[in-house]
């Protein structure tokens, strides 16, 4: 209950915020609220804001959600073990030390977020630390750090920072025409004319951005089969194949998988088409064609 408080707090003090930005500008500028360079400009202060103050929060925020403790002094040795992995894979790819940590959850799970390249976090479950053998732990850690290298994180952000722009835009200049509001009419005062245009442009926001993510969902399915070939650069393919195998034991185990936001599983969806992540399968028969590689 106090994370979905914080977290709507959160969002309205974010969007408070934008609020005085944008008027600020607007005010600055001369912009008219209701012309297409004004809409534009909200379109891509909420668009961009949002995916930006999430990137930035994400460190925080991810640790929150699993409830994960910060590894600041190894108490044992798979704490050791795990520190030294990570600190000896980011020297490898050029990157700062990622934070790393460990979430007690049964799921074999694991992911990598933040901001920056070489201020990063690197967390793990204990179910992977349990059920995993060294090796197979090794290149789900190098899956990770080859996220991170590779910033897909930042490119994800912008990705979706366009892609929420884009459908903001598009939703709310036709609802401005199908409901008569514009900048050169005190029509779209009326409360009918907004009601309208409020309706219409929240279903073709939801609309938009159904259709919009199956953009987003591919680049993140992309980036996925990248991962996994810069986990088999650094400790080997066969390695990461296992690591797969395993993870794929553990999902057939399962009715339902699990998912992080950078994670290794994917989660079940009636269509590949709006999934985070590639079906394991094909995950493991790219790794041995060589694919990305």
């Amino acid at each position: 209950m106090k994370r979905i408080a914080l977290f709507l707090m959160t969002n309205l003090a974010v969007l408070f915020v934008f609020s005085i930005v944008l008027n600020i500008v607007y005010a600055v500028t001369g912009m008219q609220p209701g012309s297409l360079s004004g809409l534009l400009l909200m379109a891509a202060l909420f668009g961009f804001g949002g995916s930006l103050v999430s990137l930035l929060m994400s460190k925080s925020m991810a640790l929150r959600s699993v409830g994960g403790e910060v590894i600041e002094h190894p108490r044992n040795e798979t704490e050791h073990w795990l520190m030294n992995t990570v600190s000896r894979q980011a020297q490898q790819v050029g990157i700062g030390m990622p934070t790393v940590a460990i979430y007690y959850s049964d799921d074999i799970n694991a992911f990598a977020t933040g901001a920056k390249r070489d201020a990063s976090l690197v967390a793990v479950s204990s179910g992977l630390l349990q059920n995993m053998t060294r090796d197979e732990a090794e290149a789900v850690l190098a899956h990770e750090i080859s996220h991170v290298a590779n910033g897909d994180m930042i490119t994800m952000t912008l990705m979706q920072g366009v892609v929420n722009t884009f459908v903001i835009f598009i939703s709310r200049l036709i609802a401005g025409a199908i409901s008569g509001m514009n900048n050169n009419s005190e029509e779209g005062e009326g409360g009918g004319s907004f009601m309208v245009y409020f309706i219409v442009s929240s279903v073709l926001e939801i609309v938009f951005g159904m259709l919009a993510s199956i953009l987003t969902m591919w680049f993140s399915r992309h980036r996925e089969f990248k991962a996994d070939a810069g986990s088999a650069k650094l400790v080997g393919k066969e390695k990461m194949i296992a690591a797969l195998e395993r993870l794929k034991v553990s999902h057939e185990s399962r009715l339902e998988g699990s998912m992080m936001a950078f994670g290794i599983n994917g989660k079940k969806s009636l269509s590949e088409f709006f999934m985070t992540h590639p079906p394991l399968d094909k995950r493991i028969d790219a790794l041995r064609r060589g694919d990305h590689l």
